[in-house]
């Protein structure tokens, strides 16, 4: 009674703190968008400088990410060479700010609830440069669930009330970086055995990701902010901006660390629903029966892919086990053969 008691406590437990880590990081990451897109909008805050917003994120994140790992020893570093981090890491490090620079712009012209329903269009982007880049195999039946999800976002598109074309453009730029960045980093860390967290990752990608920003900053944004005389840097708005933003990718390390990264599909379905909501009664943005209609076609495509991916891992392991059976099976049977011959061997002198 009492292991059992015990053992009911400790499974209360890892079900307590796997859902805090899921609230935690979606609190987090609905934190982050609603912040940026605050600071960004010219209804709000009024502050469209997207470019710099993400250099100031990048400073902050690079700063915390070297003082965790050098000074505080909270993470061991990845061993790495000159000429792995210049193959590897800058390439990733330049998309990624490409990346952020156009999410953070289409904020300037789309609504929270539109964005989230292009970014749906995630694993369709993710699906096609893995084909292209011959990571992924082409399969009739997922292309067939890639064009639904695109259907959707597509009637999603058709149904809202402040569609603006330069901020799809820049949103759908977004969604193709990132998934170009997502298949690299297994194309050119993970199949050569490097294995990036949260922290790391931005310890070595955050600087080179602010390297990149700069230059269309200074011919960009630099001569707009120079010109404004009126500006002083808000320490309370960007400074708390920027922890919400490095707070995001620790509660991603507690998240996929302490669960599974298909949790934290799960939990990014929930956020975006959540965001919907939050955009339509809060920030008043307007959310039509078609916008819903077409994200919810979306949605259904993206559950199901995520579903496929589980039950393809779960095949994957299920063979791994096998294939160890068997080799431990032929290894035993090796053995009583081996037992049996020096019997023989024995009994024949």
């Amino acid at each position: 009674m009492g292991k059992g008691g015990a053992l009911s406590d400790s499974v209360i437990k890892k079900i307590v703190l796997s859902y805090s880590y899921v609230a935690i990081w979606i609190f987090l990451s609905f934190t982050v968008i609603v912040y940026n897109k605050y600071i960004l909008d010219k209804k709000m805050y009024n502050w469209p400088f997207p470019i710099s917003l993400t250099m100031i994120h990048m400073s902050f994140c690079s700063t915390l990410a070297f003082l965790l790992i050098k000074v505080f020893k909270f993470v061991e570093p990845v061993s790495m060479s000159r000429e792995t981090y210049l193959r590897s890491v800058v390439p990733i490090g330049a998309l990624y700010s490409l990346s952020l620079w156009l999410s953070n712009s289409a904020y300037i012209y789309l609504s929270v609830s539109f964005i989230q329903m292009l970014k749906a269009l995630m694993p369709v982007a993710v699906y096609s440069i893995g084909v292209l880049l011959k990571k992924e195999g082409f399969k009739s039946d997922t292309m067939v669930n890639m064009l639904s999800i695109s259907f959707g976002v597509a009637i999603a598109a058709y149904g809202e009330a402040r569609f603006d074309v330069w901020g799809v453009i820049l949103q759908l730029g977004a969604v193709a970086f990132e998934a170009t960045r997502l298949v690299l980093i297994q194309i050119l860390l993970t199949s050569k055995g490097i294995t990036l967290n949260p922290i790391t990752s931005l310890y070595y990608v955050a600087p080179c990701c602010l390297a990149f920003l700069f230059i269309p900053w200074i011919y960009v944004e630099f001569p707009v902010l120079r010109d404004t005389s009126s500006f002083h840097f808000d320490y309370a708005i960007f400074g708390t901006n920027s922890f919400c933003a490095f707070a995001l990718n620790l509660a991603v390390f507690l998240l996929v660390g302490k669960t599974s990264a298909l949790t934290m599909n799960v939990a990014g379905v929930v956020k975006d629903w959540l965001l919907i909501a939050f955009s339509w009664s809060v920030i008043k943005d307007t959310v039509t029966p078609i916008n819903l209609f077409g994200y919810g076609i979306a949605f259904l495509g993206v559950a199901y892919y995520n579903h496929a991916k589980l039950q393809a891992l779960k095949a994957k392991e299920a063979q791994k086990k096998i294939q160890q059976a068997d080799e431990e099976s032929g290894r035993l049977l090796e053995e009583r053969e081996g037992d049996g011959e020096g019997k023989k061997n024995e009994s024949e002198n």
